[in-house]
Formats: structure tokens, C-alpha cells, sequence
């Protein structure tokens, strides 16, 4: 009897434990493919709900729900899920990324066309407006 109430008394502090252990694991990334890790390049530090990845040295998308790249390819939108020989030397876990939060279209071309218009482009061309200037005839 003095054995059932000693198993009872810990039992919850079992399951706690395991719980805890458990949690701290590591990252908790919410998928809609729970089997799949994601690759091992990306761990989040926190809970997010993002889609893509963005790794804009090379301009390539990762699709964390489809498990696929996204990248230029003769001017065209491709999605594969290997990348191509031109990027075996790229180590993406070792390259700058960014996540691109609130944003769950299929279509990565009208995102990429909306906020990477005007990256890494110069403002040499760009007419300044310098009212400290001053003129000869003033």
C-alpha cells in the first residue's frame, strides 16, 4: 500500500519532468508537415509562423510549407526542390537569410517584384534636390 501512494505522489512530478525536457529541446516551428524537419539551416529561436525564407545574396526563396527553392532561371520563377550546380558551393546555413513574415502566396514573384525592386541598385542616376546650395547670381 505505502508503495501506490509513493508511485501517485511521483507521478506528477515524472510527467513534469518529461514535459520539460521535452519543451526545451529545441526550436518549435509550426508546419503544416510536422514529419518533415525543416533544413538545417533554419532554426528559429521562437515560435513564427513563416513561409518563406529569403537569401538575398543569391536571390533564392525557400518554401518552408512546400519544401522547395525558389529562384530566377532565364528570367522565370522556378521552384525545385534541389538547387541548381551553379549554387553547390552556397552554404545557407553560413548565408544571411530573412524570414518573410505575413506573407502566404504561392505566387513568390509579385512579393519579390514589391519589395526587392530597388535592392542593391546605385542612386547615382538619381537627381538631387540640395536647397543648400547656392547659385552664381544670388
Amino acid at each position: 500500500m505505502e508503495n501506490k501512494g509513493l508511485l501517485k505522489s511521483l507521478l506528477p512530478i515524472v510527467v513534469l519532468s518529461v514535459f520539460l525536457v521535452l519543451t526545451s529541446c529545441g526550436p518549435v516551428i509550426i508546419s503544416s508537415r510536422y514529419n518533415n524537419p525543416p533544413p538545417p539551416w533554419f532554426y528559429p529561436n521562437r515560435i513564427e509562423l513563416v513561409r518563406y525564407v529569403y537569401f538575398p545574396e543569391y536571390s533564392i526563396y525557400y518554401d518552408l510549407s512546400a519544401r522547395t527553392y525558389l529562384y530566377l532561371d532565364g528570367g522565370v520563377w522556378v521552384r525545385r526542390e534541389v538547387l541548381p550546380v551553379r549554387y553547390q558551393r552556397v552554404d545557407l546555413r553560413r548565408s544571411r537569410y530573412e524570414r518573410i513574415r505575413n506573407y502566404n502566396d504561392d505566387n513568390i514573384r509579385n512579393y519579390h517584384e514589391e519589395h526587392n525592386a530597388n535592392r542593391g541598385r546605385s542612386n547615382l542616376n538619381t537627381p538631387r534636390n540640395n536647397s543648400n546650395t547656392r547659385t552664381r547670381n544670388q
